[in-house]
């Protein structure tokens, strides 16, 4: 019986993270074809193979779909770390976890949130909020998978791979992606390990 009603409970977590899933990828491909402002709450409930209520059981905004997409990113960058090599220096350790999630970055879609991020005040404000959780989690990874790295060391890895991070965002993003990424993230860890080496 108990058996029974914890996997009954698995299925719904299941199915609840699929539909999750499901409204912020058709959000997504909504506002990259036909713009963030244009899009409608209906729209994407329908695109999603939902009801308007379904929809407002999981979102009350667009925003909010946002909001929830920039939340994943630590989660999915703490798996990619943690898949890492443990016998590589941190700084490696998280620009490879960096460059494995870039590797399924779409980049049309990428560049579209990034201007949509940078659009207003409200959702400029969620973007700074989402490196602080990232930088978090960072320091929390690093601990855990490198138990002999001082809580100094990793802030200071975490709070500098961050920036290199940002920097890599916004100068593809200047830029137009004339590159991939991923060229802006590595180019942006050399810097900052020739800057750390550097008296």
């Amino acid at each position: 019986m108990e058996q029974e009603r914890s996997k009954q409970e698995g299925w719904r977590e299941k199915k609840r993270r699929e539909t999750l899933l499901r409204i912020t990828d058709s959000a997504l491909k909504l506002f990259a074809s036909d713009g963030y402002e244009a899009t409608t709450l209906d729209a994407i409930a329908e695109a999603a193979g939902i009801s308007r209520r379904t929809f407002f059981y999981y979102f009350t905004s667009k925003e909010e779909i946002l909001a929830a997409w920039q939340k994943g990113l630590p989660e999915a960058f703490r798996v990619a770390a943690l898949a890492e090599r443990t016998d590589q220096p941190p700084l490696d350790i998280v620009r490879n976890a960096h460059l494995k999630l870039m590797a399924g970055f779409d980049a049309a879609q990428a560049m579209m949130i990034d201007r949509i991020l940078r659009s207003n005040e409200q959702l400029r404000a969620s973007n700074q909020s989402k490196y602080l959780q990232m930088e978090q989690t960072t320091f929390e990874v690093l601990r855990d998978i490198l138990p002999e790295i001082s809580p100094r060391k990793a802030r200071i890895v975490a709070m500098t791979s961050v920036g290199a991070l940002r920097l890599a965002i916004d100068t593809w993003a200047e830029e137009h992606g004339e590159k991939p990424i991923a060229d802006y993230v590595t180019e942006a860890f050399n810097d900052l390990r020739t800057g750390l080496s550097e008296r």
